[in-house]
C-alpha cells in the first residue's frame, strides 16, 4: 500500500503510513470516519481529509474495495481484494466475508467473455444478521 502512495505523487507521512496499517489485514470494513477516530488518538494531527486522500488513492491504485453504504450512507473500505461475498446487515451494519472460490473463476469467465480488463469485483447480500433476528423475536430462516 505504501508503494502505492509514492506512485501516487503523496509524500509518505507518519499519519499515512498509520492508514495503511491500520488498513493492514482489517475484517471489520471501517468507514473513513471510524479510521479517523481511530488514528486521531495517537496523530491528533491527522486531517479527515488525509484519510479520504489516501483511502481514495488506495482504491484508485486497485489496494482496497470501496463498498456501498451498509445503512448508515458511508462508504465502508476492505484491503482484501480478492474475489468474496460480503454479506451486510441491513440492522447493525454489520460486513462480513464470505469466501467463495466459484467468484474467482466467474470474473476470468466475464474478463474473456467481456474482453474487459477486470480491477476488482464485489459481490454483496444485504439482509439481517443472526444476531439482529435473535434481538428482534426471528429465528434464521
Amino acid at each position: 500500500m505504501l508503494g502505492a502512495l509514492r506512485a501516487a505523487g503523496l509524500r509518505l507521512t507518519p499519519q499515512r503510513s498509520a492508514i495503511c496499517q491500520a488498513l493492514a489485514g482489517n475484517k471489520q470494513h471501517p468507514t473513513a470516519q471510524a479510521l479517523f477516530e481511530q488514528l486521531r488518538v495517537d496523530h491528533p494531527t491527522l486531517s479527515r481529509a488525509t484519510v479520504y486522500n489516501t483511502l481514495n488513492t488506495l482504491v484508485d491504485a486497485g489496494l482496497l474495495l470501496e463498498l456501498a453504504s451498509a445503512g448508515n450512507g458511508n462508504a465502508h473500505f476492505d484491503p482484501d481484494v480478492s474475489p468474496h461475498v460480503h454479506l451486510v446487515c441491513v440492522q447493525c451494519e454489520q460486513i462480513e466475508d464470505v469466501e467463495d472460490r466459484a467468484l474467482a473463476g466467474l470474473a476470468r469467465r466475464v474478463a474473456q467473455h467481456s474482453g474487459y480488463e477486470l480491477r476488482n469485483a464485489g459481490l454483496a447480500y444485504y439482509g439481517v444478521c443472526p444476531r439482529c433476528q435473535k434481538a428482534n423475536g426471528r429465528g434464521q430462516r
